[in-house]
């Protein structure tokens, strides 16, 4: 932080700073996360107002973390720096649990599976469907954005998942998308889809190891609800 900040900030921030490395991150509260984040942009303004306003605009940190920037730029106060503070998160939080998800077979590592798809997913504002495509030793080979719907409704065409599955010499798939209502329990739609994407699959000796449907509320899945 800079020397020249207003001294009152500067004892405020100290303190954050030492609360955060002395007692980890659950010695502070989302709004003292999101100040700290707009300390660099904002080197001579009190964040707190701001950080504030950011967590009631946005109801969470992980829906403020998947705001666009226009929809951060829209917020009084915020400028460029401020807002890549907050979007350079989300790029270390997708760049980790990546990561993570490469270091095994994707399906012998279901929670590193979870937390993949709820940062990647878990708090977008409308319906994304993803696939994840795997070898034969069920490593991920991609992760790709099939379609990106509405509030709720994503139309999938079990014809171009298979071309891809192809393209990229894929011998199993996960299929994963959001509900941003929050429940994830699959529509009669959901269920009629995964069943045409794996029966046109199977066909062509590829694998649907299951349909992970995310919420804010959880999860579900179509193998361990015997739907697969």
């Amino acid at each position: 932080m800079p020397e020249d900040a207003p001294a009152p900030h500067r004892g405020h921030r100290s303190r954050l700073r030492a609360r955060l490395l002395s007692g980890g991150p659950q010695a502070l509260g989302d709004h003292e996360i999101v100040e700290m984040l707009l300390f660099a942009g904002k080197p001579r303004v009190d964040t707190k107002p701001l950080a504030r306003e950011l967590l009631l605009r946005f109801g969470s940190l992980g829906s403020l973390f998947k705001a666009s920037p226009e929809q951060l730029a829209a917020i009084p106060g915020m400028g460029e720096t401020a807002a890549a503070s907050i979007k350079v998160v989300q790029a270390a939080l997708e760049r980790t649990t990546r990561e993570a998800l490469l270091e095994a077979p994707v399906i012998t590592s279901w929670d590193r599976l979870l937390d993949y798809c709820r940062v990647h997913l878990g708090h977008d504002s409308v319906e994304n469907f993803h696939l994840l495509f795997l070898d034969r030793k069920n490593r991920l080979i991609a992760d790709e954005r099939q379609q990106r719907g509405t509030v709720d409704h994503t139309p999938v065409y079990p014809r171009e998942v298979v071309k891809r599955a192809l393209e990229l010499s894929a011998s199993a798939l996960i299929l994963v998308h959001n509900h941003p209502s929050g429940d994830p329990t699959p529509s009669r739609a959901d269920i009629d889809m995964t069943k045409a994407i794996a029966q046109a699959a199977g066909h062509l000796g590829i694998t649907v190891h299951d349909h992970v449907v995310i919420g804010r509320s959880g999860h579900y899945s179509f193998r361990s609800h015997g739907l697969l």
